[in-house]
C-alpha cells in the first residue's frame, strides 16, 4: 500500500483524509497551520507531520486540500515547498479548487523533477464530505487516474477522469459556476415569490415538482435560503467568490462571454459587502434586489 500524507484539514479536507483512514487502515501523516485538527486525526492513528515538505520527502502519495490558488502555490513552488523537498516518484493528489493555469505550470514544473502532479478538485457539501459521498473531478493521465482511485473511492461515491492536467480543475470550476448561477435565479424567484403574496416554502416545494428542480434548490433553497440558515465555516461566500472568478478567467482565456457568471460575481460581491463574506454564500438571498 501507497504511504500518504495530507495536507490541508479543514472543513472538507479534514473528513476527507478520516474517510481515508479509517476505511484503509493507513497510517497517513497529516498537516495543518491549525494543531486542533491534527490531534483529532490522531486517535484515527494518523501521525502530525512538521511540514508539507517535510511529508512529500517521504510519501509515496500526498494529497492537498487548501483554501485556493495562492495557497497552493506557495505550498508547492515556495521555499521549503514541494518542489524543493519532495523526492522524484511523489504523486500529489491536489483536491484544492484552482485556477486551470496555475495547475498546469505547476504540474509542468513538478515532471521537470520527476514529481507527478493530479488534480482532483471536489464537489457536494460539507455533509458529503463527512459521509463519504463526494463527486471528484480528475485531471491527470490514465495511469495517475488509475492509482490515485483506491483513495479517492474512500473519499466519494463518484470519480470521474475528466482528461489530462487541469480538466478536473475545468469541470469543478464550471459545476461551481452553474451552482452560483442558480443560486442567484433561486434568490429572486424566493423574493418575487415572497413579493407577489406566495409562501415560500410552498413555492420552493412546487418547484422541486416541476423542471425548476434541481440539487441547489434541494440543499442550498430548502436548506438554506427558506429556514435564513447561513453559518459560518461552511462554504463561504469569500470562497464563492474566488471561485466564480476562476470561471471568469477561463471565460476571458477562451474569449467566450460569460454574462450569468458576471452577475453571480456582482451578487456575491453585494453580499460580502453587506458583511456576509464568511457566511454560507446562499446568503446572497439577504441582499437579492439590491445593488
Amino acid at each position: 500500500m501507497d504511504s500518504i500524507g495530507f495536507a490541508g484539514l479543514g472543513v472538507m479536507g479534514e473528513p476527507i483524509c478520516r474517510n481515508m483512514i479509517l476505511k484503509s487502515g493507513a497510517k497517513a501523516q497529516v498537516f495543518d497551520l491549525s494543531p486542533e485538527p491534527m490531534e483529532r486525526l490522531k486517535a484515527f492513528g494518523a501521525r502530525p507531520a512538521a511540514s508539507v515538505g517535510a511529508m512529500a520527502a517521504e510519501v509515496d502519495i500526498l494529497f492537498l486540500s487548501l483554501p485556493g490558488g495562492p495557497e497552493l502555490d506557495r505550498v508547492a513552488r515556495g521555499p521549503g515547498g514541494i518542489i524543493e523537498t519532495g523526492r522524484a516518484g511523489l504523486m500529489v493528489v491536489d483536491m484544492t479548487t484552482a485556477p486551470v493555469g496555475l495547475t498546469r505550470e505547476i504540474a509542468a514544473a513538478m515532471a521537470a523533477k520527476g514529481i507527478e502532479w493530479v488534480d482532483a478538485p471536489v464537489a457536494r457539501t460539507r455533509a458529503a464530505a463527512e459521509a463519504g459521498t463526494l463527486s471528484i473531478m480528475v485531471g491527470g493521465t490514465a495511469e495517475q487516474y488509475r492509482r490515485a482511485l483506491h483513495w479517492l473511492n474512500l473519499a466519494a461515491s463518484d470519480v470521474t477522469h475528466c482528461g489530462p492536467v487541469g480538466c478536473g480543475q475545468v469541470a469543478k470550476i464550471l459545476n461551481n459556476m452553474v451552482l452560483f448561477e442558480t443560486v442567484v435565479a433561486l434568490s429572486e424567484a424566493l423574493a418575487l415569490g415572497k413579493a407577489a403574496g406566495m409562501d415560500g416554502k410552498l413555492l420552493f416545494d412546487v418547484l422541486s415538482k416541476g423542471s425548476a428542480d434541481s440539487f441547489a434548490l434541494r440543499n442550498h433553497g430548502m436548506k438554506a435560503m427558506l429556514p435564513g440558515d447561513f453559518p459560518e465555516g461552511a462554504f463561504p461566500t469569500d470562497y464563492a467568490l474566488k471561485d466564480v472568478s476562476y470561471a471568469l478567467d477561463l471565460a476571458r482565456e477562451a474569449g467566450i462571454a460569460a454574462p450569468g457568471a458576471e452577475l453571480a460575481e456582482r451578487r456575491l460581491q453585494v453580499a460580502r459587502a453587506a458583511g456576509f463574506g464568511a457566511e454560507y454564500f446562499p446568503a446572497l438571498a439577504k441582499v437579492t434586489g439590491q445593488d
